[in-house]
């Protein structure tokens, strides 16, 4: 089981409708107003392993995302991997970073996604990276090392982004 969480509008869904495009039984609703999703939404891929897509946090947060975001990433043993996306144009916000701390304090093994990189240009795609690295290596413990940036609209970065999901949940032949 993988987990995608991340701010309102940062393209949650529509990262996994392009990560599973080719698993026909993965259906995806993306919304064009942000805060769309209001509960978790668990999507099987085949036999093999669950994607959970959380509801977004910051703006039209729904009211018990707390409470149940939590809960869930506390308890659930059988979590390979949180996924955090994090929008490439404005980087890490205040919100994103108590994702992070809510993270490390349940010393959950997660990743950061950099999405809309489509909408960056490469100077500031660049500047981005390398904050977000270098905030990776001297203030986490449990985030993977390397950032994962991609686009959901280029498909820029998902086959990378694919094959590291097939490598954490065992599904890599």
């Amino acid at each position: 089981m993988v987990c995608f969480i991340g701010r309102s509008n940062v393209g949650k869904s529509s990262l996994i409708k392009a990560l599973f495009s080719l698993a026909p039984e993965v259906e995806v609703r993306v919304s064009k107003k942000p805060g769309h999703t209001k509960k978790m939404n668990f999507f099987k891929v085949g036999k093999h392993f669950t994607v959970v897509d959380m509801p977004g946090y910051g703006f039209r947060a729904p009211e018990d995302f707390v409470d149940m975001v939590e809960t869930y990433l506390k308890e659930r043993r059988n979590l390979k991997r949180t996924f955090l996306l994090v929008d490439s144009v404005v980087g890490i916000q205040k919100t994103d970073n108590t994702a992070i701390e809510m993270c490390e304090e349940f010393a959950l093994p997660y990743v950061i996604v950099l999405t809309k990189i489509d909408k960056s240009s490469k100077g500031h795609l660049l500047k981005q990276v390398l904050q977000i690295q270098k905030f990776v290596n001297m203030k986490t413990q449990g985030c993977f090392p390397q950032l994962f940036p991609v686009s959901a609209v280029t498909f820029s970065g998902i086959h990378l982004l694919r094959c590291f999901i097939a490598s954490v949940t065992g599904n890599l032949d």
